[in-house]
């Protein structure tokens, strides 16, 4: 078994070794300045008239003690990177523009950009004549904004339900499973970037995750359990892991944040609602993942094993049920939900970065939690309420900032209310 666990461990490194460097020797960001390949932190965007790019367009960005240019590249995109997070004024340089091309009537430029707790912010300028930008009414706002919230709590979901499930059979509180949720989306811009067909680098992210899901319960958790560790010193532990692999991840990914295929779209209107393509697929994919997994776990042999070994361990395995194979396949599956909630969430963000997975963790656990410790379902419903909150702080005024701080208030006042969540099991304490 050592054998086996350590030419797994070896097999993963040697991808890390191979594909991560080759994957920044092909990256296909846009033109970027100097300063976009060794900051974390960048400002995009890309410039378009009639739906044809605009190329050669200087863009200007100033602001926390630093200044500096860049022209938008042959598909009118361009990045710029900056030195840290703050707010910035953006200005683009119309003189720089096409003939016969200016920006639409109420464009503001300069414009004022503040980052919240993304690592890339996006702008866009519209172009055309007689094209006048008009703001929405609330009404309209609150329903794009609701979709927007689903399709965020519902990916969220994918990466809660995982979690969910290893907390429900082991008890672990997992600090490592934000980079799990890192690694789908590194694996398919890794995998992109050595030339393969799209559904072939899914498939192989996905893979990647269950893999390493599975590695990390034969090679660290397992053995723990076994020699007794507290709940406590294994979170601890789980803490570790996570700094270990966020920073590997970043020694071999880079700081920059990078686009998977087809990340910019432009919106599509269904009705009064309007939304990206990408925001829409994430929405249908999430729910037809978790609506399989809740029919598993409510039908199958497996699903029934795995609630038996969340309510009593032992006395799961007194009746005949392997728990460290439940347990095993637990792992694998968490770590490939994980994985797949990465992907969406580059696509949501939109944008590729070493930390993306750590920067809503704590909405994952706060999902989690607000549905209620061990629940699968409550990690849906949970995950959904955060999500919603969300999107809808900025809709009410809210400032950007703000955006990820007011679910979590929204988790503090039900717990005061509920303390086992939403669907959680009132236990005695003491």
């Amino acid at each position: 078994m050592l054998r086996i666990i350590g030419a797994v461990f070896g097999s993963v490194l040697a991808i890390l070794l191979v594909v991560a460097p080759a994957s920044l020797a092909t990256s296909p960001s846009p033109a970027p300045s100097p300063s976009a390949t060794s900051s974390p932190f960048s400002i995009s965007g890309f410039l378009r008239n009639a739906g044809a790019p605009l190329p050669d367009v200087k863009i200007s960005v100033s602001g926390e003690g630093f200044e500096g240019s860049t022209t938008s590249n042959a598909n009118g995109s361009w990045t710029l990177g900056v030195p840290k997070s703050g707010t910035y004024e953006v200005e683009l340089d119309e003189s720089t523009l096409p003939e016969g091309v200016a920006l639409a009537e109420g464009q503001e430029n300069p414009r004022q950009l503040a980052f919240g707790q993304t690592s890339n912010q996006t702008t866009i300028f519209t172009f055309g004549a007689g094209i006048v930008v008009q703001e929405g009414n609330f009404a309209q706002d609150l329903t794009n904004r609701l979709v927007a919230g689903l399709s965020f709590g519902l990916l969220l979901a994918l990466a809660a339900v995982g979690l969910s499930l290893i907390f429900g059979t082991t008890g672990l509180t997992n600090f490592a499973h934000g980079e799990m949720v890192t690694l789908g989306a590194v694996l398919v811009f890794a995998f992109n970037a050595m030339g393969l067909p799209f559904w072939l680098t899914l498939i192989l992210a996905l893979l990647g995750g269950g893999l390493v899901g599975y590695v990390q319960d034969a090679g660290l958790w397992k053995p723990l359990r076994g020699r007794g560790t507290g709940l406590v010193p294994m979170m601890i532990v789980s803490i570790g892991l996570a700094l270990a692999a966020r920073y590997v991840i970043l020694f071999y990914f880079g700081g920059a944040t990078e686009q998977l295929p087809g990340a910019q779209s432009a919106e599509i209107q269904l009705g009064p609602i309007s939304v990206s393509p990408n925001n829409l697929w994430s929405l249908i994919i999430s729910a037809v993942v978790i609506l399989v997994v809740g029919l598993v776990l409510m039908k199958t042999r497996l699903g029934k094993a795995t609630r038996a070994v969340a309510d009593n361990p032992a006395l799961a395995a007194a009746s005949g049920i392997d728990v460290d194979a439940v347990i095993r396949i637990v792992w694998v599956v968490g770590g490939v939900l994980a994985s797949l909630g990465g992907i969406l969430w580059a696509y949501y963000r939109p944008g590729v970065s070493f930390n993306m997975g750590s920067q809503i963790l704590l909405l994952i656990f706060a999902g989690v939690t607000l549905g209620g410790l061990g629940t699968v379902f409550g990690a849906l419903i949970g995950s959904i309420v955060v999500g919603i909150f969300t999107e809808l702080t900025t809709v009410f005024g809210a400032p950007a900032d703000l955006k990820y701080v007011i679910p979590l208030g929204v988790m503090i006042l039900v717990l005061l209310i509920r303390p086992q969540g939403i669907l959680g099991r009132r236990e005695r304490v003491g």
